[in-house]
Formats: C-alpha cells, sequence, structure tokens
C-alpha cells in the first residue's frame, strides 16, 4: 500500500505543479480559456485572481512533494496527510462552488491519496 500513496501523493503534486502552471502562465491563452471556459474578457478581468490561485495550487504542490522526501518518516506522513487533506477538501469545495469537474479532477485524488497515505500508515 504504501507504493500505491507514494504514487498517488506524486500524482496529485504533479497536478497541482501542471495547475500553477496555466492559472499563473497560461490563462489568458486559448490553452488556459478552454481548460477554466473562461471567454478572453473573462480571463483578461480574472487573470491576477488566477496567478494569485496559481500561487497556492503551488504551495500545495511543494508540502506534497516534501512530505515524499523528506528525511524523517514521521514528518513525511504527516505532510503527506495534511495536504492530501487540503487538495481534497479544495477539491470538494470547487467542486460544489465552482464546477463539478473539479471535484473529480482534485477531490477524488486527493481523496485516494489520503486514504492510501492513512492505509499504508497502520
Amino acid at each position: 500500500m504504501h507504493a500505491v500513496a507514494v504514487a498517488l501523493v506524486g500524482l496529485i503534486a504533479v497536478e497541482h505543479v501542471y495547475i500553477l502552471v496555466v492559472e499563473m502562465f497560461l490563462w489568458q491563452t486559448a490553452y488556459g480559456r478552454k481548460a477554466f471556459a473562461l471567454t478572453p474578457e473573462k480571463a483578461a478581468t480574472t487573470v491576477e485572481m488566477a496567478k494569485n490561485q496559481g500561487l497556492y495550487n503551488g504551495f500545495l504542490a511543494a508540502g506534497l512533494i516534501y512530505g515524499l522526501v523528506a528525511p524523517n518518516p514521521v514528518v513525511a506522513l504527516h505532510f503527506q496527510l495534511f495536504f492530501s487533506g487540503c487538495v481534497a477538501v479544495a477539491g470538494i469545495y470547487g467542486g460544489v462552488t465552482v464546477f463539478k469537474k473539479i471535484f473529480f479532477l482534485q477531490g477524488v485524488p486527493g481523496l485516494a491519496a489520503l486514504a492510501a497515505v492513512l492505509l499504508s500508515a497502520r
């Protein structure tokens, strides 16, 4: 189960680096607008907000990555639990308030990683 937990935590870390890139650097491009279903006008008026959101997604990724490489196994476990939980909560909230697909793209992987980490800690 440990390998599954590591794989899921790594996957959601990569996902959040990807979200950081789209929100901070690609928001107003055709790719970014399509990813978030934005008109060019909406993208232009929300670009600074998106950069801020991207930064927060980067913090999530950084915490998850540290949870994978921390030299102390107890610290690593705590980082993995905390940041997987944060991702799960953000995904659930985003799914309820923004787009339902956020629940499936962010919430479900966060919940899966959190469950795998908990099960591997037994």
